[in-house]
């Protein structure tokens, strides 16, 4: 388990100084991540040492968010102060991020099956019911 958390910790080292010597806008853990990534590609699998020290993290994960919420009640007073601009910031971002996702699907639907947009012959039930969630009796996928 040792060896494992080691290996864990050196590749999000590495993503670290990738990310600092480099100046990428990538945060240095998710590097080190996709350097384990490709690691465990080229090897072919998971080694059964590297799944049981990561379900052991994973288990535990909530622990992990007690320096957030140490660092939330420590400026409290700031957020209070500050509260209607960082309320405002996230119904905006949300809004935005809503808003941006329904236009990039829409475009992309359009793009990937034309025949949405067809109208059915008389009688027969197009594909574009079907995306509306019009289904025909044992017409189920």
């Amino acid at each position: 388990m040792l060896g494992t958390l080691t290996l864990l910790l050196l590749c999000q080292l590495a993503g670290e100084l990738a990310a600092r010597l480099l100046h990428l806008p990538v945060p240095g853990p998710v590097l080190g991540m996709l350097l384990l990534f490709a690691g465990l590609l080229l090897r072919g699998g998971v080694p059964d040492t590297v799944q049981d020290t990561a379900g052991g993290l994973l288990r535990h994960l909530s622990l992990l968010f007690v320096p957030a919420g140490v660092g939330v009640m420590v400026h409290v007073t700031r957020l209070e102060t500050e509260a209607l601009p960082i309320v405002a910031a996230l119904f905006g971002s949300t809004l935005f991020g809503i808003a941006v996702t329904a236009k990039l699907m829409a475009f992309l639907l359009s793009r990937t099956d034309p025949r949405l947009e067809e109208e059915p012959a008389a009688g027969e039930q197009g594909k574009g019911d079907r995306a509306k969630g019009d289904w025909a009796k044992g017409d189920r996928p």
